[in-house]
Formats: structure tokens, sequence, C-alpha cells
């Protein structure tokens, strides 16, 4: 898999209390992924990036939210989201300032 690839598979970090609590309690970390992307995809792009060792990844698509503007309806786009649970001892840093 190529670096381009991995860019293109991995979209970002979800940063929220549930991942944070997640990544506390059993090693695991949650990224937003393309829609198109499956489960090797993601533990491949995984141990690319970050050089860990990939044991589990559960992959979950969110259903986009319906809203209005300006009083017409529209709804946001459905996206994926990925739990990928690393090996003990190993750790993914997203540099991200507290």
């Amino acid at each position: 898999m190529s670096l381009n690839n991995v860019y293109n598979t991995l979209l970002s970090p979800v940063i929220s209390e549930k991942s944070n609590r997640v990544g506390e309690q059993s090693n695991q970390y949650v990224f937003k992924v393309a829609v198109s992307s499956n489960k090797t995809d993601v533990k491949t792009a995984v141990e690319k990036l970050f050089e860990v060792k990939v044991e589990d990844v559960k992959i979950l698509k969110v259903k986009g939210k319906t809203k209005s503007f300006r009083g017409k309806p529209g709804k946001r786009p459905d996206w994926k989201k990925a739990y990928v649970r690393v090996q003990q001892g190993q750790m993914i840093d997203f540099g991200v300032a507290e």
C-alpha cells in the first residue's frame, strides 16, 4: 500500500470523550475512514503510518443527520468510523496538545 493510499484510507482521528475512554480502557483508537475502505485496508494503513502492530479492527457506518437550513430540509453525508486495537504496550501519538 502506497503512502497516498494510506492517507486516502485514514481521513482523521476522532477525538472525543468516548474515544479517549475507549483508548484508556482497551488500548483502542478511533479513526474516520474512507467510505470505500474495509478492515484490511485500515489495518495495513495504521500499521504502515504509525508503525504499530494491529490486533483487531471494527468498522461501523455512521448515518448522516437530517438537518434543515433556512427552512429547507437537507442531509449530512454518511461516513465510516474504525475502532483499531493495537498490541498491549504500544500506543499511537496524534500530537494533540491538551
